[in-house]
């Protein structure tokens, strides 16, 4: 039993959700409010118009909580209905279908030469079916066509019962229709939609490429990765032989890395790697999984520069960190672009580069390089170029 006054009228939030007093229990804890202030003994029974005026601000009370309880039940997609629902089911990549009409065919008989527009025929159900926009009947007299039922959802018509022109025009004689009507649905109602949704969350999320990425980012200690997939039938520009999928990894558990992928690929779909596991399933079947720990490419850069009017000894030092950080940024197998390293190293993008001018920047993958051409980094490298590997002369 209840101890009234209740300490709180409010709904509250717990481990088991949202909870709400009774009715009976608000009504209750209004009473021994009321008499605390007033006294015990005075009269609040149900024919007074004290106890009239505390039934009137409980159920005032009552259906504010149940209020609140909806609106939090409502972001659960088992408890949402309506336009929340629409809303919910978007985030498990969901659409509430919409209405679609009921289709059927007929033939248009007439006088050869006849434009139609917006013709509209009749069922024995008094269904009205729209005709194409615009029909001419050919040569021959009479033309197949596909009419639309003008209201949404299941409206049936057999085959000859779409048989009276609703909008006579000269020229058109009749219409039949040849096949029993393909019915639409109407609206998919909240039953359809919760049950869809139930049923989407135990799928993936997302493609399979994109799953087995996310499993590889999850896995302790990797850094970098990235998923190749030839999806033709034949070997790839970067060797891979048809129908599988290359990741490239940096970091982690080489095992744990394996196992993830395992978990997420499609059966029969093969790997290709030079780094080969051999896992064992549950019931006993050991499978490789290969695929590529990320391999670095060296880049060096040799630049030289001018100085100019308020140059410092600093700005050399950004400039240097300005093309670390650049290449640090780069993605698996991305080329380094010759132009856009030398606009980096102009510093072009802050008053520092009004500070020099680049007299000659060379790039390449050995010490002290002479070339001026774009450094192509393999599909399982990745450009690396610590600051030492940076070579300043200021002028």
């Amino acid at each position: 039993m209840p101890t009234y006054p209740l300490a709180t009228l409010a709904p509250t939030v717990g481990t088991t959700g949202i909870s709400a007093p009774s009715y009976s229990d608000i009504y209750q804890s209004l009473i021994a409010t009321f008499q605390a202030i007033y006294g015990s003994d005075i009269y609040v029974s149900a024919d007074s118009q004290d106890g009239q005026w505390l039934a009137a601000l409980a159920q005032a009370i009552y259906d504010s909580n149940q209020a609140a309880v909806a609106v939090f039940n409502s972001f659960a997609p088992a408890f949402s209905q309506g336009m929340g629902l629409s809303s919910l089911v978007k985030i498990n990549g969901l659409q509430r279908l919409i209405p679609t009409h009921s289709q059927a065919v007929g033939n248009i008989v007439g006088v050869i030469g006849t434009v139609i527009t917006s013709g509209v025929v009749q069922d024995s159900n008094g269904q009205m079916w729209n005709l194409p926009t615009t029909v001419t009947i050919p040569t021959g007299g009479s033309i197949a066509v596909t009419v639309t039922a003008q209201n949404p959802g299941n409206i049936n018509a057999a085959i000859g019962d779409i048989n009276k022109i609703a909008t006579p025009q000269l020229g058109w004689q009749s219409f039949s229709n040849t096949s029993a009507a393909t019915a639409g649905s109407p609206v998919e109602s909240d039953a359809a939609l919760k049950l869809r949704q139930s049923v989407s969350v135990a799928y993936p999320a997302q493609a399979v490429i994109d799953s087995i990425s996310a499993a590889i980012a999850n896995v302790p200690g990797v850094t970098r990765y990235l998923v190749y997939e030839n999806n033709t039938g034949a070997a790839d520009t970067n060797g891979a032989p048809a129908h599988c999928i290359y990741p490239v990894v940096e970091g982690g558990d080489l095992t744990a890395v394996a196992q993830a992928i395992a978990n997420r690929k499609t059966p029969g779909g093969q790997t290709y790697g030079t780094t080969s596991v051999l896992l064992t399933s549950p019931r006993g079947l050991q499978a490789a999984i290969n695929f590529f720990v990320l391999a670095y490419t060296p880049v060096y850069f040799a630049v030289t520069i001018k100085a100019l009017g308020g140059y410092v000894a600093t700005t050399g030092d950004t400039l240097k960190a300005a093309l670390v950080s650049y290449v640090a940024a780069m993605e698996i197998g991305e080329d380094v672009y010759y132009s856009q390293m030398q606009a980096i190293a102009s510093l072009m993008n802050g008053p520092l580069g009004e500070t020099f001018y680049l007299v000659s920047f060379y790039q390449g993958t050995a010490p002290a390089p002479v070339g001026t051409a774009n450094l192509a980094i393999a599909f399982d490298h990745i450009a690396q170029c610590p600051l030492a590997n940076i070579a300043l002369t200021t002028t």
